[in-house]
């Protein structure tokens, strides 16, 4: 009885080679492919083991998100970047409204006290001096 060819075979981790990895990593990387549809793709089981490759192998910076990374903000329009200020400032101003109103229902609701930040004490050399 012979073995059908397309019939599915789960690969193991010593059925990498580092030349496989590589090039995996380097479509990825290219944008040929994301990496979920690489590891669809190839058949690779492990749900981060592409990304172990890209941050072992690859040439981009994976230790920031991307919106964080400097480079991305270099190489952006200064509308684009104003465009970016604008969402990130919303979304603080978002998050800001969401952390008052839980205050308020602690406050109004349950009673709960929360200190407030007192402001720093201003130094006495910014006075002018009087004669």
């Amino acid at each position: 009885m012979k073995k059908d060819p397309r019939t599915y075979q789960k690969r193991s981790q010593r059925d990498y080679s580092l030349a496989f990895k590589l090039q995996v990593v380097q479509q990825v990387e290219k944008g040929e492919l994301t990496y979920k549809n690489a590891q669809s793709f190839y058949g690779i089981q492990g749900r981060s083991t592409v990304l172990v490759w890209l941050r072992k192998h690859g040439t981009l910076d994976w230790s920031l998100p991307k919106q964080y990374t400097l480079e991305n903000n270099s190489e952006l329009t200064p509308e684009q970047r104003i465009k970016q200020l604008e969402t990130a400032l919303k979304e603080e101003q978002d998050r800001n409204l969401i952390y008052k109103t839980m205050f308020d229902i602690l406050q109004k609701e349950h009673g709960i006290q929360l200190p407030k930040k007192s402001l720093p004490k201003q130094s006495n050399g910014s006075k002018p001096k009087e004669k």
